[in-house]
């Protein structure tokens, strides 16, 4: 065949939560050689919270459909106008792409993405997040016993990433505090608490204070690095940190 042009990434900015959701699936070995539990997850972009999980013995749309449709009623989708309800972006696999999850979808009034096939990268955000619950010290070397086994530690694992979890892509704050509007006052008193340990020892400071302006929107898979720039930041409606 002759050589194609490759097709770029979906491109999805989220200035606020609730407007880009990240969804995929992933395997979790059992204690029986070669069979597996599979936990679904949707991520929300902007906030990196956790807003649904659920743990199955096997790989099924239904179980996908009703995951997005539990999500979308915890978050209170129903309430935003059609318009401003978010993207749900997965890859191309058969159980996301399957009708009956795009007949929910359609039903909740949330927009489908999907990855460019064989392109991992084009969901890195759902891929980074498997691999942070992976690499827990409480995952189980040797497998779940069972899928009860499996649904407790996810319980377990989420609560943590959600509300104890300090994120390094959103300067130190959790998922939860960053969902709910609250980086932003406690980024600025760790702000004022830096300002006031430099006055107190000068001599320990070279230059500026470490970084504590609030993360603005978050692009998944830019084109270039001036799209997130062109998008409003409804968090920062306050003047930036003084130095």
């Amino acid at each position: 065949r002759a050589p194609q042009a490759s097709k770029p990434p979906q491109t999805h900015v989220a200035s606020g939560p609730r407007q880009v959701w990240c969804w995929d699936l992933t395997y979790l070995p059992s204690h029986v050689l070669g069979q597996w539990f599979y936990l679904y997850l949707i991520l929300d972009l902007y906030s990196r919270k956790i807003v649904g999980w659920e743990i199955h013995a096997e790989d099924d749309s239904t179980h996908a459909a009703h995951l997005v449709r539990r999500a979308a009623l915890a978050e209170g989708i129903a309430q935003q106008p059609p318009e401003a309800r978010p993207v749900l972006h997965g890859d191309n696999g058969s159980t996301l792409k399957a009708t009956t999850v795009l007949a929910m979808l359609q039903w909740l009034g949330v927009k489908p993405s999907y990855s460019r096939p064989r392109v991992s990268n084009d969901n890195a955000h759902a891929e980074a997040l498997f691999r942070t619950a992976k690499y827990r010290p409480e995952f189980p070397a040797h497998g779940f016993a069972d899928v009860d086994s499996a649904r407790a530690w996810a319980a377990v694992f989420v609560h943590w990433y959600n509300f104890d979890h300090r994120h390094s892509g959103i300067r130190y704050v959790s998922p939860a505090q960053r969902h709910a509007g609250q980086d932003r006052g406690i980024l600025q008193q760790r702000h004022q608490v830096y300002l006031q340990a430099r006055e107190r020892n000068p001599a320990r400071w070279s230059g500026n204070t470490r970084n504590w302006e609030p993360i603005g929107p978050v692009t998944l898979n830019p084109v270039r690095d001036a799209v997130a720039a062109s998008i409003p930041n409804t968090s920062a409606e306050k003047p930036p940190l003084a130095a």
